[in-house]
């Protein structure tokens, strides 16, 4: 098991965000190396520029959730470029619009990958649109930094997941509401696509093994507004806890419905336990809807230490005041920081030797605190447990103690 090993730091925000790169200026290459020397793939990289691609919804339902992606990683480009870029380039970025359509996604990864022969790619949300995507980049051999928490139950040479997988998010989630609140009993309720669906049976299968019960299950399509019949059949069968795996813009009326029904979520139960909601989504759905209900997630913008710190400010610095920042947001973040990293350990563009570089990378200053590249893709991290707030932000009421070891297919439970 990896611990968090950092020392508390003294220094203003600006002196920390210098050392974002995670690894030691020994490892930075020469701004002097020609582009032969280090792309011999036929990437779009000069002496003096590397070509990146992000790829996220900023159309349709799932817009709500990806704008904070892409404006993370245009963040942390910005403060790349800020310090020098990577082995002396500058990052431009190459941005389309999945359009929350998974075959646009598809399409959209293989012009990145095929025409604008960019780099890396950071982009996606939905296990959906990863889904879509993974045979391109597979087949064109490509790199792809997904930031979203997901069903686990995938490994792949092309994708490094910055976001945690099922036994981080869920079965963490699972237990802490079973020591913590007594659970017994729960409603499984998700959006209609891959991630809801396997991660509830991730969830009924731990249920089970615990000895517990689930009460109800039931999935609706993405963008449905109309929760008011499973809200019904909820109250009848008044679980402990309704565990939620509803996605985007469906999330502001199943929350603002389940609020009018009279479910206050601020009584120990029904208890909503969300895996899917985080300050973007609360952000839409307006805080006093999901006042006093539960996320697993592993960030959360109120999370005190100085690394996040910073990056709070310099996320609202250059977004505006008004902006939240959730789980998946951060994630994205950390992908062009971790590539950076990989890219000066390997001393090259090349996908193959980024790869090979990828394992045992490790930011000590991330946002959510340390965090390391397993030799499955997937990062070491910590869960955390939020309870939201009417000012839409959420108060970490439990943490694990040491970062958990990603398992992307945990015995028992495929």
């Amino acid at each position: 098991m990896v611990t968090d090993t950092r020392t508390k730091r003294s220094g203003q925000p600006r002196r920390l965000l210098k050392r974002l790169m995670g690894v030691t200026a020994a490892l930075a290459f020469s701004a002097t190396v020609s582009a032969q020397d280090v792309n011999t793939t036929d990437l779009a990289v000069t002496d003096d520029t590397v070509t990146v691609g992000i790829l996220h919804s900023i159309t349709g339902t799932m817009a709500i959730s990806e704008t904070g992606s892409v404006q993370a990683e245009k963040l942390a480009i910005e403060q790349i470029n800020a310090m020098g870029g990577v082995l002396g380039r500058k990052i431009e970025y190459i941005q389309e619009d999945g359009a929350s359509d998974w075959p646009t996604f598809a399409e959209k990864s293989r012009k990145l990958l095929t025409q604008d022969k960019v780099a890396a790619v950071f982009g996606c949300w939905t296990s959906a649109s990863r889904k879509a995507v993974l045979p391109v980049f597979e087949q064109y051999n490509g790199m792809l930094y997904y930031p979203t928490f997901y069903e686990g139950l995938e490994q792949s040479p092309n994708v490094i997941y910055t976001g945690q997988e099922a036994t981080q998010q869920i079965l963490a989630g699972i237990d802490w509401v079973v020591d913590a609140k007594d659970a017994e009993t729960f409603y499984l309720l998700g959006s209609d696509y891959i991630w809801p669906r396997t991660s509830n049976k991730i969830a009924r299968k731990h249920i089970d093994k615990l000895g517990l019960k689930v009460v109800g299950e039931e999935y609706y399509p993405l963008g449905h507004t109309q929760f008011n019949s499973v809200i019904n059949k909820i109250k009848l069968r008044k679980p402990d806890v309704i565990f939620a795996s509803v996605v985007g813009g469906s999330n502001v009326a199943f929350y603002k419905q389940l609020k009018a029904a009279g479910i206050d979520m601020t009584k120990e139960k029904p208890l909503v336990l969300t895996i899917s909601v985080t300050e973007d989504e609360i952000l839409g759905i307006g805080g006093e809807n999901v006042e006093g209900a539960y996320a697993s997630m592993k960030y959360f913008q109120s999370l005190p230490n100085e690394n996040n710190q910073a990056f709070v400010k310099a996320f609202k610095e250059r977004w505006g005041d008004d902006i939240v920042i959730g789980d998946v947001t951060q994630a994205a973040y950390l992908g062009p920081w971790l590539w950076k990293a990989a890219v000066e350990k390997a001393g090259s563009f090349d996908v193959d030797k980024v790869r090979e570089a990828s394992p045992g990378i490790e930011l000590t200053t991330a946002p959510e605190g340390y965090v390391k590249i397993h030799k499955n893709h997937h990062l070491w991290s910590r869960t955390r447990i939020g309870e939201a707030q009417p000012d839409g932000q959420y108060k970490v009421v439990f943490e694990t103690e040491e970062l958990i070891e990603p398992d992307p297919f945990p015995e028992g439970y495929q």
